[in-house]
């Protein structure tokens, strides 16, 4: 054998070796396993009797089905104080019970989409102030002048070409 055919078999030798080590064939699992994926929960049978109304705040849309009950509240499925963990979303939520004197007197279901936990704790509570008045009209008096019933309309201001976010300007610049 000549050099060069030499060199040129141990090339392909190698070639074959190191590709056999470097792919190695993956076993295939036959077990199934279940995704968590985060579905929101849908409107079931047993609340079609229920008070419904839609609290908003920020970017946060709340669904909220009221119904009388011993004072429950859940929040996309979790017991309010496990989804609420500090305690002043917890009292914001339950602002509407203290000054309408209705503590206990209804469960509360709740489906809450989208801004931080802040702007979604005020949605449900716009949402639980306007189903209150609709299963109670005489509520409506105590929970505007608590000002309930109005939706704080507060949202963030969009990015301007120009700066580096919605006010703020570039950094100054002497020379």
């Amino acid at each position: 054998m000549t050099e060069t055919t030499k060199k040129a078999a141990t090339k392909t030798t190698a070639a074959k070796t190191t590709a056999k080590k470097a792919a190695p064939a993956k076993k295939a699992t036959t077990k199934t396993t279940k995704t968590t994926a985060a579905k929101a929960p849908v409107a079931t049978a047993k609340l079609s009797g229920a008070t419904y109304a839609t609290g908003k705040r920020k970017d946060s849309v709340a669904r909220v089905y009221l119904m009388p009950g011993k004072g429950n509240i859940t929040i996309n499925g979790i017991e309010m104080k496990k989804y609420f963990k500090r305690p002043v979303l917890q009292m914001i939520l339950v602002q509407p019970f203290d000054v309408t004197k209705r503590d206990g007197a209804y469960d509360v279901v709740a489906i809450v989409a989208g801004g931080g936990l802040s702007g979604q704790a005020g949605a449900v509570k716009h949402g639980i102030s306007k189903a209150l008045e609709k299963a109670e009209p005489d509520l409506r008096k105590a929970l505007k002048v608590a000002g309930f019933l109005t939706r704080d309309s507060r949202v963030v201001e969009r990015k301007h070409f120009g700066f580096h976010k919605a006010r703020r300007s570039t950094q100054f610049s002497k020379r």
